[in-house]
C-alpha cells in the first residue's frame, strides 16, 4: 500500500511508540546514535513507513539532519541536469540513496554549497516554491 494510503495510521502507531507518560522516547533515541547518518538509519528501520528520504527530512526539520540529503525527484532531476549522477534512478534503494547523496555531497563540497542549502535552491529551481 502506498505511504500516502497508510500516513496517518504510521503517524499514530510512531506516536504511540515513541512517547511514553508524556516524555518524548525518540529524542533519546535518536541522541544515543553517534551522527546524523546513524540517526536516519535507525529512523528508517525502526518507523513504520519512514525510509531514508523522511527520515532525512525529518532530521532536517528538527535540526539535526543539515548534513543529509532530502533526494526526492526535483532535487534527483536536477543532479541529473548537472551531470552530478549519471541519470535518475527508477528506484531508490538505501544502497543507490547513500551513493546519490555521497555524489552530491562531494558536489557540494565542490562547490562550497552547504547540503541543506544546495537541495533547497535544487528544489526551488524545479519548483519556483520556497516552502519545501
Amino acid at each position: 500500500m502506498r505511504f500516502r494510503n497508510t500516513k496517518a495510521a504510521n503517524i499514530v502507531q510512531l506516536r504511540q511508540r515513541m512517547v511514553r507518560n508524556g516524555d518524548i522516547i525518540l529524542r533519546r533515541e535518536l541522541e544515543a546514535r553517534d551522527n546524523a547518518m546513524q540517526m536516519r538509519e535507525w529512523l528508517a528501520e525502526n518507523v513504520r513507513g519512514m525510509g531514508f528520504k523522511e527520515a532525512s527530512h525529518y532530521l532536517r526539520n528538527i535540526g539535526l539532519g543539515d548534513e543529509l540529503a532530502i533526494l526526492d525527484r526535483h532535487i534527483l532531476k536536477n543532479l541529473a541536469l548537472m551531470g552530478v549522477i549519471p541519470d535518475i534512478p527508477s528506484a531508490l534503494t538505501p544502497k543507490r540513496y547513500l551513493e546519490t547523496e555521497s555524489l552530491m555531497r562531494a558536489f557540494a563540497r565542490r562547490t562550497r554549497i552547504p547540503m541543506a542549502h544546495l537541495d533547497f535552491v535544487l528544489w526551488y529551481r524545479e519548483t519556483g516554491d520556497i516552502f519545501k
